[in-house]
């Protein structure tokens, strides 16, 4: 069986992120004293006492809001709440008890799941404070202090007393696959359409997605967690702490990805901000695939694809590695192709050449096209060996590392990456000095 999943929920603004975060031992979820701030569901694996689960961290629920994104939030909210086997119901001990709260308890009665009722924020420990919560009906009130950590052991007690009984299977390590793009390109619909349910909300609105968003899938019997990243503004553009702190999990996603999906709004064409993304997935030297999303919305003819292509080699000519597929995540158009070309990226960045390989390609190479020359000397490369992939690294001895010239460097790569393959992941070539050869 997997992991069982534990839901937390509750009216906004009532800690559920600290406490999730407290106990997953991550920085996942965003806290901050505001309603509204986590929107997606977010998940992480957690242990205690030998019993393994995964938490979900919702938004606040407000159910009698007539606003579009409070509706999403609690759409988001019921879909946790429908596929988990244990629910944590959170109240505040600081404003007691509300209209909210009565509310969520009755939506969460009608569950039929296990309910373990959480009164939080009781940083002194006082009994008559949490006699007004058995008027919920859902049993005993816990009370805790997730700032302070104070009486998380006998809450979480509580919580595997309810867990199935089982040991879940782990099915083996899967492809981490960062979503990443300016706001607004189409990630969160690109996420849900690769799942085949809304898993993020999708909004017109610029920023709604907040946090990167870790959904774990299989395809063909291979393992995938799909992380919708909130769209990375221009540095200028970021005023507020909770979106600066968005982009920052989003910069983190990209650093924790295996493979990365730079997803660019084919109807605006590359911009400044695209070539910046792009950009640091390449320094991180993350094999990438370049995804022109909303191509529905292109007047298009036999030379478009073509057209694009043009654009794309000439401003991202710093990783002319790239892999690229038009979509469109709205209508499905190559979806079913994205993970495939993702897979494909990934398994060349993780490619070993032999040694022997590697040398009588560079032979051929260097009597190609001979190295150059500086001040009368030329540089000579005795021989290559790799030294890692993720990305493919290469350790090159030479006689003098200053003659090994940008150029010729670039030239090499190509090389390698035409003879061997390595297309969608950069390549790196150190130059390192063979005293004893001189």
């Amino acid at each position: 069986m997997s992991k069982p999943l534990v839901a937390i929920v509750g009216r906004p603004n009532v800690g559920k992120s600290t406490f999730f975060n407290k106990v997953t031992g991550q920085k996942i979820s965003i806290v901050e004293d505001k309603p509204g701030v986590t929107r997606d569901r977010l998940y992480a694996d957690a242990e205690w006492c030998g019993k393994q689960f995964t938490l979900i961290d919702t938004g606040g629920i407000e159910i009698r809001s007539f606003d579009e994104m409070w509706k999403h939030i609690k759409k988001q909210a019921e879909i946790a709440i429908e596929t988990s086997d244990v629910i944590i119901f959170f109240c505040d001990a600081k404003t007691g008890l509300t209209a909210s709260d009565y509310d969520v308890a009755e939506m969460l009665r009608r569950s039929g799941k296990p309910i373990v009722l959480a009164v939080n924020k009781l940083d002194v420990y006082r009994e008559d404070v949490l006699f007004d919560f058995y008027e919920l009906g859902l049993g005993r009130p816990i009370g805790i202090s997730s700032e302070q950590a104070k009486g998380l052991g006998d809450l979480l007690d509580e919580v595997c007393e309810n867990l199935p009984d089982g040991e879940y299977e782990d099915g083996g390590e899967a492809l981490k696959v960062a979503i990443v793009g300016k706001p607004n390109a189409g990630k969160s619909r690109l996420t849900n359409a690769l799942l085949g349910y809304d898993r993020t909300i999708v909004s017109d609105t610029a920023g709604t997605t907040r946090d990167a968003v870790d959904t774990p899938i299989e395809v063909d019997g291979k393992k995938y967690v799909l992380i919708d990243t909130a769209g990375i503004r221009r540095k200028r553009s970021v005023d507020e702490d909770i979106e600066y702190y968005s982009v920052l999990r989003s910069l983190a996603a990209i650093r924790r990805a295996d493979v990365c999906l730079i997803v660019i709004d084919a109807s605006e064409g590359i911009t400044e901000q695209d070539v910046k993304i792009a950009g640091y997935v390449h320094e991180q030297g993350k094999p990438s695939v370049v995804i022109m999303n909303k191509w529905d919305k292109i007047i298009r003819d036999t030379h478009t694809i073509n057209e694009y292509e043009n654009k794309i080699k000439t401003e991202l000519a710093f990783m002319d590695y790239y892999k690229s597929v038009y979509i469109s995540a709205k209508f499905g158009l190559r979806v079913n192709k994205v993970l495939g070309i993702a897979c494909e990226v990934y398994e060349n960045a993780s490619k070993r050449i032999t040694t022997g390989m590697l040398n009588d390609v560079l032979s051929d190479a260097v009597r190609a096209t001979e190295p150059p020359t500086k001040n009368g000397k030329r540089l000579k490369i005795y021989y290559a060996v790799q030294d890692g992939v993720n990305p493919p690294t290469f350790v090159f001895f030479v006689n003098n590392t200053e003659l090994m010239h940008f150029s010729y460097k670039r030239f090499l790569e190509n090389t390698l990456r035409s003879v061997f393959g390595f297309e969608g992941t950069p390549i790196r070539i150190i130059a390192r000095e063979n005293k004893e050869e001189k």
